[in-house]
């Protein structure tokens, strides 16, 4: 890791396709050039500028990373529907082209829930990368274990972080981990301890929300610096 963060941030378009373009927001360390970049996608149901998502990249961002944050298509439209699996994958492309520009030596790609499964899909399709994180790993629907999200996770060959609440009603933990005992990838998981899908944690847990999430980034940078450089 190279430099510190003096807190600011640059805005930058990124074009998708022809039609369509999407908003960036890069943090990057003094005196940043090669190091590791980190390349966090929204979840579906807010983009960039979700709180949890700023508190991530600004932390992540003042452990000498250079953090990359975007929209989706249809979030940059102020759409509630997703878009579908080709056009949410492009964009994740496109930003990453992006990134490649900057030169990196080492990438990391993941990102919240819906987020981190896209960036799945895309690194099992051949998106080169150094290692993935997963906030919220989406793995089934709320209640629907039969319909697993797991395919793109078989074929990962990357170091794979899981971060995932305990009572993540989108991912049973004792199936997660099943699973993970099946990948080739080197894997790790941290349960957050009482957490549901957004790191939400019951008042009787007695830790406030940005303690939660302090603890959240304090996992990622350590299990980068651990597993990725």
């Amino acid at each position: 890791m190279v430099g510190s963060w003096d807190g600011g941030m640059v805005e930058r378009a990124v074009v998708v396709d022809d039609l369509r373009r999407v908003s960036s927001r890069w943090a990057r360390p003094v005196g940043w050039q090669r190091g590791t970049a980190v390349v966090l996608a929204p979840g579906a149901g807010a983009p960039m500028d979700h709180p949890f998502l700023r508190f991530m990249q600004r932390a992540l961002a003042a452990q000498g990373f250079l953090v990359v944050s975007f929209n989706f298509p249809y979030q940059e439209a102020g759409r509630r529907a997703p878009d579908r699996a080709p056009v949410l994958e492009a964009t994740w492309r496109a930003v990453l082209a992006a990134v490649r520009d900057e030169t990196p030596a080492r990438l990391i790609l993941g990102g919240k829930s819906m987020g981190g499964r896209i960036a799945a899909q895309v690194a099992a399709a051949g998106a080169p990368c150094d290692g993935l994180v997963f906030l919220g790993y989406p793995l089934h629907p709320p209640g629907r274990t039969e319909r697993l999200r797991d395919a793109p996770l078989r074929v990962l060959r990357q170091p794979l972080l899981f971060v995932q609440g305990e009572r993540d009603r989108l991912c049973d933990l004792g199936l997660l981990q099943v699973i993970l005992g099946e990948l080739s990838a080197p894997v790790s998981l941290h349960v957050v301890a009482e957490g549901d899908h957004s790191f939400k944690v019951p008042k009787r847990a007695g830790r406030d929300e940005r303690a939660v999430w302090a603890e959240v980034a304090s996992v990622v940078g350590h299990w980068i610096g651990e597993y990725c450089l």
